[in-house]
């Protein structure tokens, strides 16, 4: 086995390793997701925990790791004798894959041996090998929604279930839940947010001296793992000594009514949904206690604990900025501060006054920092050039976005087979059951019903004359199920002269804006691509990160001429790359434009023979109509004829559009007249 990086070698991220010994002191406080870019010690520091934990006694040969003093009496494994002699053996570290599937991860059942001789035949998972230990999950906001809920719920429930074909396993799984991600790559939705106890923003520090020491310590560390470890071992031992102390103190911390006060005070100013981050503060600011040495729980651990556990359930959207604003915090403890507190000098440093209250690295700015508009709302137009003319008061801001709303379902028509969504119907392996095949590979799903009506008419030639069924390896059934798929949303925006007025561009904005939020909420991958002047542009690659897409879109120039065929050979370019990288992840392009096309010798039939191209391919689109005024010509409507996709206006995209209803209501009052 290769030398860990030690622990108590890592440089900085104090919160990341706050974050991480308070759970294993108080596995209850519920995990720990890290969020931050790529070469942040992620990774390294929660390997490096692992050889911190203290031993586990065992049951020797159990699968399930069950603790000899306290076997689980549900053990697949068990029963198990009372006062069996145990044997220790480190915590083990059990590292999810992205692409694990979901019997990789709660175990599989043997259902050809179930049905041919009745026996319950159960293979463990990942969640079996995590119990009593910590399960890593590295770039977890990638993995399948269904793994994720499974996930949570065994570290919520401390057990996992497993039932197929009305056969049940149950085992416990209690482990130190450490999930890492890359906001850059997609967020994690707010209602999994939630069920991660604590979470921790990293960042790569930008002071030099201690960029070298990181560089240092570890070019040290890759020369000689043995020799460098050893020379942390007594900082290692110590940590691991106060790890088994405040597991140990843990249960004798007292948590008054004025800390309690305080923490529920906090989780209402702050507008936090349910009671989960009360419960998750209470047991936060307890092992920080715990952790201390102290047997009281102080205001100051309170506050830590508020930041450490709210961040992330402050979050409405992707596009909500993480973080606390710590002078609202401050001024809330001080205001909900119980006599019953042991500590009534707090830490000036943690003052409303101090270094902790004015903003820090965690404070978000004022609302009213940089350039704005005015109050009424206005803002400059764009010129010629993109860049906004300055205003009457010489400020200079963008167009904003006009606030966003529920749009219309958009899909892809036909059935796929891309990554497990909520968009266009696909075949999954989550879903309703719509049919059945013979199994290729690995039998997952059995179709019940399917498998008895292949084995029922061989029964006479197999000796069965009685009641039963004589069931075989050919007779066996794959059910097939249809559920949703994320898909990639294209959006191509038309960011020429013709689009600049200010109105229109600021509705222009928020419908994307709408569309990219009903994105996340699929779940799909978004791209941007814009054209104006005397090209086209891609402003975002295809990428999972919508709060990436939303930041384009706001900064998004206007002005010049409309190079629409450029930009529809620019997307085209860009479908034609990603389906090499992703090929079963099927496309929706959305055309966001007035239909006008100009500059260069025939504009509009240059970008008719563009819009073919995808037609020829097949790919789903839609234009968002963005033309106004009293005398429309139509060229959206005849633009989408030539992608082969349907057109819609923006007053038609909204979901509960007043002109939509009235529409209908027309139709339905013609049709009966």
């Amino acid at each position: 086995m290769s030398t860990p990086f030690p622990f108590t070698a890592v440089v900085g991220q104090d919160d990341l390793r706050l974050a991480l010994l308070l759970n294993a002191v108080s596995p209850a406080v519920g995990g720990v997701l890290v969020r931050g870019e790529k070469g942040t010690a992620k990774s390294t520091a929660v390997r490096a925990l692992s050889a911190l934990m203290p031993q586990v006694d065992v049951v020797p040969g159990c699968r399930f790791s069950c603790d000899p003093g306290s076997p689980d009496p549900a053990c697949p494994d068990g029963p198990h004798a009372p006062g069996t002699a145990g044997q220790s053996r480190p915590a083990r570290m059990v590292e999810l894959p992205v692409g694990a599937s979901e019997d990789r991860l709660v175990g599989a059942l043997d259902i050809e041996r179930a049905l041919s001789e009745g026996v319950k035949a159960f293979e463990p998972g990942l969640l079996a090998a995590a119990h009593r230990g910590i399960l890593y999950v590295d770039e977890v906001n990638l993995l399948h929604d269904h793994l994720v809920d499974l996930l949570l719920d065994a570290a919520a429930m401390g057990a996992s279930y497993v039932e197929r074909e009305g056969v049940s396993v149950r085992h416990a799984a209690r482990f130190l839940l450490v999930g890492t991600m890359n906001p850059e790559e997609g967020e994690l939705r707010p209602q999994l947010l939630d069920r991660f106890g604590l979470t921790v923003e990293v960042a790569a520090s930008r002071e030099p001296e201690q960029r070298v020491e990181v560089v240092r310590r570890r070019l040290a560390y890759d020369d000689d793992p043995a020799g460098f470890a050893a020379r942390w071992a007594d900082e290692e031992a110590a940590v691991r000594a106060r790890i088994v102390a405040a597991r140990e103190l843990l249960p004798s911390v007292r948590l008054g009514d004025g800390a309690l006060r305080q923490i529920a005070a906090t989780c209402a100013a702050f507008e936090v949904d349910g009671m989960r981050a009360d419960i998750v503060m209470a047991r936060t600011a307890t092992a920080l206690a715990a952790w201390a040495g102290r047997t009281d729980v102080l205001a100051e651990d309170v506050r830590q604990a508020a930041l450490l556990a709210l961040p992330h359930r402050r979050r409405r959207n992707p596009f909500d900025a993480p973080g606390l604003d710590e002078d609202k915090l401050d001024e809330t403890l001080e205001e909900f501060s119980g006599d019953d507190d042991p500590d009534p000098d707090p830490d000036p440093d943690q003052g409303p006054d101090g270094p902790g209250g004015g903003g820090g690295d965690g404070g978000q700015p004022e609302p009213d920092d940089g350039p704005q508009g005015d109050d009424t709302g206005a803002t400059p137009e764009a010129g010629e050039n993109g860049q906004p003319q300055p205003s009457g008061a010489g400020e200079q801001s963008a167009v904003r976005a006009a606030e966003p709303f529920r749009t219309k379902v958009l899909s892809v028509p036909g059935i796929g087979e891309g990554a497990a969504g909520r968009r266009s119907r696909a075949r999954t392996e989550h879903g309703r059951t719509t049919g059945s095949r013979r199994p290729r590979g690995t039998l997952t799903k059995l179709h019940l019903a399917a498998t008895v009506q292949a084995a029922a008419p061989h029964q006479r030639a197999r000796g069965r004359s009685g009641p039963g069924l004589v069931v075989r390896r050919d007779d066996l059934r794959q059910a097939t199920r249809e559920g949703r798929e994320g898909n990639l949303v294209l959006f191509v925006v038309d960011a020429s002269g013709s689009m600049a007025a200010r109105q229109r561009m600021s509705a222009v904005k928020g419908a994307v804006l709408s569309l990219l939020l009903d994105a996340y909420q699929r779940r799909d991958k978004v791209g941007l691509v814009t054209f104006r002047g005397s090209g086209a542009d891609v402003a975002l690659p295809p990428t999972s990160s919508v709060d990436a897409a939303a930041a384009r879109l706001e900064s998004l120039p206007t002005g010049g001429r409309t190079p629409l065929a450029a930009g529809l050979l620019r997307a085209h370019d860009v479908l034609r790359v990603e389906r090499l990288r992703d090929p079963a992840r099927r496309p929706l392009v959305v055309l966001v434009t007035d239909g006008r096309a100009t500059g260069g010798p025939e504009p509009v039939a240059l970008a008719g023979r563009a819009a073919r191209l995808f037609a020829a391919d097949g790919v789903a689109s839609v234009v968002v109509d963005c033309e106004t005024g009293p005398v429309r010509l139509g060229l959206a409507g005849q633009l989408a004829g030539e992608l082969g996709g349907t057109a819609v206006t923006l007053d038609e995209l909204r979901a509960d559009s007043i002109a939509g209803l009235v529409r209908d209501v027309q139709g339905t009052s013609r049709r009966a007249a």
